[in-house]
């Protein structure tokens, strides 16, 4: 199976542009914050949601060529996404992250909290810019539903009451939102018409939901090493994911455990093994799959070129990062 970078190969000199780019964009201000944002963009991100959003606008255009406001599109996707793990990493209080020190660890607390706010303040200042209204609209509640989803996600810990219908809400909002919302706004500077704005809203929306569910597997049955953080990291800190949801179906015990919130020796243990003995990591992957599948449906009005070969390579890619 393909890499990230394989895949994103068409797009590769377009990803280089974009991060010298977003150095300079974000340059000017305080040497704190440039070193923070300097150290981010440097952590080694995949770029996998600017890729999209490139891939999106090179199958697009006639010429394959792209306009300065796509390449603007796809700074604007990496900034909000990088502020965004910013914060995220600052409420996760994670030391690392892609095995970099996350900023809050290498400057402090308040540090990352300002730089996540000033990568939300750049991208919102440089979204104005592309004057587009449509555009500002479908990026603005991206930031929105970042936050929202950070705040459900929170609000929900150890609570084994919460439907399935919530999971994929807040799933939805700190994953897929992002991704459909940028490729849709790849779509309005193209001029697309209303279907294929929908089309492409939800490719990105089941490629996100189908990314996070498999996320969501991993944490049960991948080792450290490969997630770069400890398994089953989520449950310990009581966010339960559909591999739990789907477990609690089956195996009422599990409720007291989590309700308890593990405070007995022996009881995180217990509970991953009452996943891991039920159906649960089946029925997540068969979620996973039907997400994918619904993404690599929904592109099918591009016409053939490298970028749209790459972008219905996505979804199995995304399920790949299974076995």
């Amino acid at each position: 199976m393909a890499t990230v970078a394989e895949l994103l190969q068409p797009v590769e000199s377009d990803l280089e542009a974009l991060l010298s780019d977003l150095r300079s964009l974000i340059g000017a201000g305080h040497p704190i914050l440039q070193a923070a944002a300097e150290h981010l963009f440097s952590a080694g991100g995949k770029r996998l949601r600017p890729g999209i959003v490139l891939l999106i606008s090179r199958a697009l255009a006639p010429d394959g060529e792209l306009t300065s406001r796509h390449r603007r599109l796809a700074e604007i996707t990496e900034m909000i996404h990088t502020a965004s793990l910013v914060h995220d990493d600052v409420v996760d209080e994670a030391s690392t992250r892609r095995g970099v020190d996350t900023v809050h660890s290498r400057f402090n607390h308040r540090v990352a909290v300002l730089a996540g706010d000033f990568l939300f303040a750049q991208a919102s200042w440089h979204l104005a810019n592309l004057d587009n209204l449509e555009v500002v609209k479908l990026l603005s509640r991206v930031i929105m539903d970042l936050a929202d989803g950070e705040v459900k996600q929170g609000l929900y810990r150890y609570d084994t009451g919460q439907s399935f219908e919530t999971y994929l809400e807040k799933s939805y909002c700190k994953t897929a939102s992002l991704i459909a919302n940028s490729a849709r706004a790849a779509g309005v500077l193209s001029g697309l018409p209303e279907s294929q704005l929908d089309d492409l809203y939800r490719f990105g929306r089941q490629l996100g939901l189908a990314f996070q569910v498999v996320d969501d597997i991993l944490d049960f049955t991948g080792s450290d090493q490969q997630l770069g953080k400890p398994a089953a990291s989520d449950l310990a800190s009581g966010y339960l994911t559909a591999p739990a949801l789907y477990a609690l179906e089956e195996r009422p015990a599990l409720a007291g455990l989590i309700e308890r919130e593990f405070n007995q020796e022996g009881d995180l243990e217990q509970a991953l093994e009452l996943v891991r003995s039920s159906n649960a990591i089946q029925r997540s992957r068969t979620l996973a799959e039907t997400f994918a599948n619904e993404a690599y449906e929904a592109l099918s009005f591009l016409p053939p070129s490298d970028c749209r070969t790459a972008l219905l390579e996505l979804p199995e890619f995304v399920l790949s990062r299974l076995y």
